[in-house]
């Protein structure tokens, strides 16, 4: 009897992407090597799914869907892959003074009438100079900025500062950082931390601007791993 091969070029690459997404890092590497569908999904700058309790949808920018400042200057940033990102890479920050970091999103991507949440995900390696910066989140929508906070990326902010600063700095650093939003540990082992949440009427086709800033204090940052920013609605687990 001659066997049968499924086939998978018939799907959309959103919809490959889609059942990728369902599984572990470590699966979706192994499905690329036998499928060249598989693995030009598992290559897309972006992830798309259902959120399982509500079935709306989540979107999900990976780094390489973001413009980074001097993201492709190899001095600042390097892209590497990471076995625990559903991505194929992920932007490894070397040093930098200046933090630059947005995505766009058209809200015709996501589900209408849903009150959404935006999260920046990433790691923190070794990390060097987030202690003692507050970095800006914002979101616009078509122009209007909804959003702008100042939160801390080191979920251990109490640390002592990296530089070298007197007492009297080192009190003042404190005491802006105090009471920061901080990052918390997702299920997958990434740290996420809120931008901000908008609400999608459905009824118009705008673009969502987000962003993760810190170009005011000019200090010396670096360790931050970049996976993207994720969209899901806000009762989402």
């Amino acid at each position: 009897m001659e066997e049968k091969s499924m086939k998978f070029d018939p799907l959309p690459e959103g919809c490959i992407a889609l059942i990728l997404s369902r599984t572990t890092p470590i699966d979706t590497c192994n499905l690329s090597l036998v499928s060249t569908e598989f693995y030009s999904a598992s290559k897309s700058d972006v992830s798309f799914q259902l959120d399982k309790k509500s079935g709306k949808k989540c979107y999900m920018l990976g780094a390489r869907a973001l413009s980074i400042a001097w993201g492709d200057t190899h001095c600042y940033w390097e892209w590497t892959n990471m076995p625990d990102s559903r991505f194929f890479e992920v932007a490894k920050l070397k040093i930098v003074c200046w933090l630059e970091i947005r995505g766009v999103l058209n809200t015709n991507a996501l589900s209408p009438n849903t009150h959404y949440v935006a999260y920046f995900v990433f790691k923190m390696i070794n990390s060097y100079g987030f202690n003692i910066c507050l970095v800006e989140l914002s979101i616009d929508i078509f122009g209007d900025q909804i959003s702008n906070k100042n939160v801390c990326l080191n979920l251990n902010a109490e640390e002592e500062p990296d530089y070298d600063f007197e007492e009297e700095e080192i009190m003042d650093l404190r005491e802006r950082m105090q009471g920061l939003q901080l990052p918390n540990v997702r299920s997958d082992g990434w740290l996420e931390i809120e931008i901000e949440n908008f609400f999608n009427s459905g009824l118009e086709d705008k673009e969502v601007l987000m962003s993760v800033m810190e170009i005011k204090i000019g200090h010396s940052k670096k360790g931050l791993i970049i996976e993207g920013i994720e969209v899901r609605p806000k009762d989402a687990n």
